[in-house]
């Protein structure tokens, strides 16, 4: 990879060069800093003001250059307009085309202008890592804390680039008025999706997106998907991908897949406590029953994650035996009266998780231009199993025999999930083309093409915070050849994380307080699902059908949720701004669920359910949208990738969920909700305080 001070110089305007950050002067000042520093020459303080006054100089002279350009490129459209004005009054197509082709020469200096944007943020960025990285020193969260919030900040114009966002529609308008319409005079503002198909305009949203964090419902979705890239792939690599790798029907089996080991997952909550009763133990001993899937996936998620280096067929073929086996093993449970029979058969499942082999084929082997979509689909689906599961346990209350065996309510969720995994498995051999794992793949595999961190980007140039945790070589401090190749990655550098020590190494505090509050939210989301059975059962007498339909309305909730929070309130809102309050509603929604009166009544077990669940779902989505933000680069591949740290975190926290409440069991029914809440409800209150101890590194 071409370290960043050579890809500034090469990608240069020649004609901009005094405009873009002085990257080489600052490396150079750091190490001057930090001899100062060690001789006692200067102290912090002082380094501090002196790199700060400096750092201010450097994005003034962009700014200012950057409204500069801004300013000319809006004359050039204010006068381009008033010909096009002329022209719709007296048409004439002769004149269209040339007038078409001027706009498209703005738009052409429009796309140098965002690069010119991009370039400079990501130096501000690299900068402001190498200061901390050097001297121990958190200046990246006082810089962003006295700049980014001050009503005159110039670091909002690089980072927001509101102007040139006006730029941009006026030229969209512009060129759509332009556009043969068929007689029809709507506005773009009318039909958004009427925007006129030039490859200029394409360009510019390529532009656009490299530069700042789509805000539509798919990237939404595909950032709880947790799939990052380091940085876009090459032409010549990603042409590779879509000749040699990406399949649309593999594409859709590991979708499938993930969709059905959803379904089995939560197939079982409704019944879970009347199938541990009948099998001679205790109803809170279904915690045990759904967690042992989850235990079992924390081992699976890794050995199928090292699997897939090399392969993407095997560890799917292992997956659906090893579940087709699993939920025999559940369903003939009834008939051997045997509850370790029934564990062993839910470990199996567990053992059967290939999540992290779905979202490293998306990260790995789908083009860039459809990741996002497959990211979105990725958690469609996932949402849809997880609303499919309590459904379809529901209609599942037959109750025959087929010689020994007994199918009934209890039993026809594993008779139908291994048919299920049977077919899929069928399907799966005939259709999955594997990847190619030629040595150059296999090194892409592992780099910059290859980055899943659960699913996994979504952002690159202005769409990393200024926080971000790109690994850099330390500097050097052997003069000005030594900064040159300061950025040159060794070996070792960028190595990917494939122990967990390495892995836990590149934790900053800002990843571990999100990977704590992806820790409580899926612990508050499990302890509300595991124990809906026994609780409803014991306070209101519920039915399995009635615990069928209210755990598959929450699972229903979870895409219009997101897409209104992809849509609307994440174009209002920081995605900093809606984890607090998302964390905040998660605790109300907890505080509310407790037993504290005399009588307990379905309005306040359904009302406050719905709080925490959808609260939770909302925090879930830009939690994971944040992680992919502020975590290290090197995490983003190898086997103890970001992704697998997620989702192990995840499935920890339900393991202690599912735990918690058959040790509760002990206790008495009657204590099993308040008992459980109790963890959700500090662990919920040391995710806000962690919240706001990293809050300004969340940029």
């Amino acid at each position: 990879m071409v370290n960043f001070g050579k890809k500034l110089t090469a990608n240069q305007v020649e004609e901009w060069k005094g405009y873009y950050i002085n990257y080489k002067l600052m490396k150079k000042k750091v190490n001057q800093y930090a001899n100062q520093l060690h001789q006692g020459g200067k102290d912090r303080r002082h380094i501090v003001k002196d790199f700060s006054k400096m750092l201010d100089d450097q994005i003034e002279k962009i700014v200012l250059f950057v409204l500069e350009q801004q300013g000319q490129l809006a004359g050039r459209i204010e006068k381009l307009g008033k010909q096009r004005a002329i022209l719709l009054e007296q048409p004439d197509i002769s004149r269209v085309a040339g007038l078409q082709e001027a706009y498209r020469l703005v738009g052409l200096d429009l796309i140098k202008l965002l690069r010119f944007v991009d370039m400079n943020a990501t130096g501000i960025r690299k900068i402001l890592k190498k200061f901390d990285k050097r001297f121990g020193y958190r200046f990246t969260d006082y810089y962003l804390t006295s700049r980014s919030n001050h009503p005159y900040s110039q670091l909002q114009q690089v980072f927001k680039h509101v102007g040139i966002g006006a730029v941009v529609g006026a030229l969209t308008r512009n060129l759509a008025d332009l556009q043969e319409r068929h007689g029809s005079y709507l506005s773009i503002y009318d039909h958004p999706s009427a925007i006129p198909k030039d490859p200029i305009i394409d360009q510019i949203n390529a532009s656009v997106d490299k530069l700042t964090r789509s805000t539509n419902f798919l990237e939404f979705l595909g950032q709880r998907a947790l799939i990052i890239e380091e940085e876009l792939p090459s032409e010549a690599v990603e042409e590779r991908i879509e000749e040699d790798r990406y399949h649309f029907i593999s594409l859709v089996l590991n979708l499938v897949n993930t969709f059905l080991y959803m379904v089995n997952t939560y197939i079982v909550v409704p019944t879970a406590d009347n199938y541990s009763v009948s099998l001679g133990a205790a109803a809170t001993v279904c915690g045990i029953i759904i967690g042992s899937m989850a235990i079992a996936q924390i081992f699976s998620s890794v050995y199928l994650s090292r699997w897939s280096n090399k392969s993407y067929f095997q560890p799917l073929v292992f997956s659906s035996l090893v579940l087709c086996l699993g939920n025999l093993l559940y369903a003939m449970a009834y008939d051997m009266n045997s509850i370790w029979v029934l564990l062993l058969g839910r470990l199996l499942c567990g053992m059967g998780s290939a999540r992290a082999v779905n979202r490293r084929y998306i990260s790995d082997c789908v083009p860039s231009k459809i990741r996002i979509k497959a990211s979105a689909a990725f958690v469609s689906a996932s949402a849809l199993g997880m609303a499919c599961g309590p459904a379809l346990a529901g209609v599942l209350q037959w109750n025959f025999k087929l010689s020994f065996l007994t199918f009934n309510e209890d039993t026809l969720p594993g008779w139908v999930m291994a048919v299920a995994w049977l077919v899929y498995l069928a399907w799966l051999c005939i259709s999955f083309k594997e990847p190619v794992f030629s040595a150059e793949n296999e090194s892409t595999h592992n780099s910059s093409s290859g980055h899943q961190t659960a699913v996994d980007e979504l952002e690159s140039g202005l769409a990393q915070p200024l926080l971000s945790n790109e690994e850099n070589k330390e500097i050097s401090e052997e003069g000005e050849e030594g900064d040159d190749s300061e950025d040159a990655t060794s070996e070792d550098s960028r190595k990917p994380a494939n122990t967990f020590g390495s892995a836990y190494r590149l934790l900053t505090p800002s990843v571990k307080v999100q990977l704590l509050i992806y820790f409580m939210l899926k612990y508050a989301m499990e302890i509300l699902l595991a124990e809906s059975s026994v609780v409803t059962a014991y306070y209101f007498n519920w039915s399995t059908s009635s615990v069928a339909i209210f755990l598959a309305i929450l699972g229903i909730t979870v895409l219009p949720v997101n897409a209104a929070i992809g849509s609307y309130i994440s174009n209002m809102f920081e995605d900093r701004q809606i984890l607090l309050g998302s964390e905040i509603m998660v605790l109300i929604g907890i505080i509310f669920s407790f037993h504290v009166t005399r009588s307990y009544t379905v309005p306040q077990y359904v009302t406050s359910a719905l709080i925490t669940f959808v609260s939770a779902e909302v925090l879930e989505g830009v939690n994971l949208a944040l992680l992919s933000s502020v975590m290290s680069s090197r995490l983003a591949r190898g086997t103890y990738n970001g992704g697998l740290l997620s989702t192990e975190a995840g499935t920890i926290a339900r393991v202690v969920a599912d735990g918690t409440i058959t040790l509760a069991g002990y206790l008495g029914e009657d204590k099993l909700l308040n008992v459980t809440l109790l963890p959700s409800l500090l662990t919920c209150i040391v995710s806000i305080v962690g919240t706001i101890w990293t809050y300004n590194s969340l940029f």
